[in-house]
């Protein structure tokens, strides 16, 4: 009989920290600031300016 009171009591005092456990993990988690959401890279608002396209060159006739 002491043999199985002392494994209900382990058991309930395991289940007990796991809770406790589980409990002070999301604490922790709730209690860290907030990264703020800042992109790393951010691109101009609208449409590119359109780059000067270089001149062709021409063929001449014969060539």
């Amino acid at each position: 009989m002491h043999r199985l009171l002392a494994a209900a009591v382990t058991c309930a005092a395991a289940a007990a920290l796991a809770v406790g456990t589980a409990f002070g993990i999301v604490a922790a988690l709730e209690a860290a600031p907030e990264q703020p959401n800042v992109p790393l890279v951010s691109f101009p608002d609208g449409p590119p300016s359109p780059s000067p396209a270089p001149p062709r060159p021409t063929r001449q006739p014969g060539e």
